[in-house]
């Protein structure tokens, strides 16, 4: 497994690691219901070093940028940050990334399990004047979030970072280095992203720790990230979107931007939109004891097959479980009953409309 320059920090701390996406990474620390927790009341910290960064650069990056995303890039202005999807020619998320529009480049954040795949897929996508740079290797990625994340961000960089908008980001100087702040998050709470050179990333975890310690902070491992980004119904790929799965049907179609040209998979989303979806993603609440989990059927009323669920968990913020899945569209109303299969039983299940966490009572 590869590691972070983080890594030993988590062995010093006791995480619980486990393989993934090829990398060593931290699964929880003191446990996912606490850690959670710290993060809707406090400060979590997050090593996300294992994410991929790409730099697009040259003449032709924002058109090729606009040929390969289903977003319109042409809208960025220098600090913003847009989510959009890489879309294949049947309209299938190929993955659903990130851009930041720098002063003279593009910088693409893909999802650690797809890096090699999506940078094999855009070096064929490349216009003639467009240079595409793997950043992944030398560039370190540490999350903060939580109601707390800005006082300490702000603490840390002696910045107003309580002005900075969501989905834009900032250049500032730390320790020398020159780094990049972002004001996103996969967690349903306000936070910030930074990205730093490998060497740095140790002593800026250091300082976080320490500085974050009278505002409660505590490390998060990626048990708690997907229980913190499935109760703000966000979708993660491999479980809710693939290559099979439009961003139509995937509940994603205000970052599918049909007129602004062409792009790779247009002509079969305009299709689909054309021709009506065959399955749609919604989220659904457990209304009798059980937990969904990815590949669970899910049935009607009547015991008619209809669809399956793609992430399924037991939120700690509602403590019912909760789930997310395809089912045909006539399906997917808010309040439709649905069973979930769990185990050769058949429990009731009700669909939601917006975020989980809009149920906290």
């Amino acid at each position: 497994m590869k590691q972070t320059p983080l890594t030993s920090k988590h062995h010093q701390l006791g995480a619980k690691m486990v393989d993934f996406a090829g990398f060593e990474m931290p699964i929880q620390y003191k446990g996912v219901l606490e850690e959670h927790r710290t993060v809707r009341s406090a400060v979590g910290i997050f090593d996300l070093c294992h994410m991929g960064e790409f730099e697009l650069k040259g003449p032709d990056a924002l058109g090729t940028l606009d040929k390969v995303t289903s977003n319109d890039p042409k809208l960025l202005k220098q600090g913003e940050i847009q989510y959009t999807c890489l879309t294949n020619e049947k309209g299938g998320i190929i993955d659903d990334i990130l851009v930041y529009r720098a002063a003279d480049s593009y910088i693409l954040v893909v999802n650690a399990s797809n890096t090699a795949k999506d940078y094999a897929w855009l070096k064929k996508q490349l216009l003639p004047g467009a240079q595409l740079e793997d950043l992944t290797a030398k560039t370190a990625l540490i999350a903060v979030q939580g109601p707390k994340s800005a006082d300490l961000a702000e603490e840390i960089l002696d910045l107003p970072l309580h002005e900075l908008k969501n989905y834009t980001f900032i250049e500032p100087t730390y320790s020398g280095e020159k780094i990049l702040l972002s004001r996103t998050g996969y967690t349903g709470e306000d936070g910030f992203e930074m990205y730093v050179s490998n060497a740095l990333a140790p002593h800026l975890w250091d300082v976080l720790m320490a500085e974050g310690e009278k505002y409660g902070i505590a490390p998060i491992g990626l048990g708690a990230r997907d229980t913190l980004r499935l109760e703000a119904r966000l979708p993660l790929y491999g479980n809710d979107l693939n290559e099979e799965i439009t961003p139509l049907e995937a509940g994603l179609s205000r970052f599918v931007k049909l007129k602004k040209g062409d792009f790779i998979g247009r002509k079969a989303l305009l299709t689909q939109k054309e021709r009506g979806l065959e399955k749609k993603l919604v989220a659904f609440i457990m209304r009798e004891r059980g937990i969904p989990r990815q590949g669970y059927l899910l049935n009607d009323e009547d015991g008619k097959e209809i669809g399956y669920v793609t992430s399924g968990t037991h939120s700690p913020s509602l403590n019912q479980a909760i789930g997310m899945g395809y089912v045909r569209p006539e399906q997917s109303k808010p309040g439709t009953l649905l069973e979930v299969i769990i185990r050769k039983k058949s429990l009731r299940a009700e669909v939601i409309k917006g975020r989980f966490l809009g149920l906290k009572k």
